[in-house]
């Protein structure tokens, strides 16, 4: 019968590999997109057994859904709601930031249907639904959809295509310019950059 330190060995071990699974998972996700990737080369890349991939997500899709979902419970709740715009500008313009993964993984698996599923259900539940609440009026969620569709186009621009001058351009001059554009469609966007 093991002992209780055993347990807790075992779960911060369980943990420990899914966390490497998941970081794995971003990167190869966002070198190869949804249809390049296969959960073999996730678990090389963790270091982990195959198998235990499939014990913690069940299946590629699965660990797919896991990647985004996880990338966006960390943005919401890092902060005040009134921060996320700031917050999500700040991942995009830094180039060595996980949103910077999450955003390649996101573009290149755009052409996959399951892809196209997890990426628009996380946009609209958590992106739209948070950013929606930050604006008055009938049309708040047109609005949020709105910024969500501008901050993708940046993105896209800035990180795939290296866009001159925006590639380049000094990521609190870009947020400057973006947060308070933003206020017009949202009236409590926050324009304190980097957020809090």
């Amino acid at each position: 019968m093991g002992t209780g330190s055993e347990t807790s060995g075992r779960h911060k071990d369980a943990n420990a590999t899914r966390s490497a699974l998941l970081a794995a998972a971003r990167e190869v996700f966002a070198e190869k997109g949804f249809e390049g990737t296969t959960v073999r080369e996730i678990a090389a890349r963790a270091g982990a057994n195959q198998a235990l991939l499939f014990r913690y997500f069940g299946n590629k899709d699965e660990l797919f859904r896991a990647v985004v979902a996880d990338r966006g419970h960390r943005v919401l709740s890092e902060g005040p709601a009134d921060e996320l715009l700031g917050r999500l500008l700040a991942g995009m313009l830094n180039t060595a930031a996980d949103h910077q993964l999450w955003l390649q993984a996101a573009l290149r698996s755009s052409g996959h249907a399951s892809g196209v599923s997890v990426i628009r259900r996380e946009l609209d539940e958590r992106y739209v639904r948070a950013l929606s609440e930050l604006g008055d009026g009938p049309d708040a969620e047109l609005r949020a959809d709105l910024v969500v569709a501008w901050l993708l186009g940046i993105g896209l621009l800035r990180s795939v295509y290296h866009w001159e001058p925006l590639a380049s351009a000094d990521p609190a001059v870009v947020a400057d310019h973006v947060l308070r554009s933003a206020r017009v469609l949202l009236d409590r966007v926050s324009t304190n950059f980097p957020p809090s």
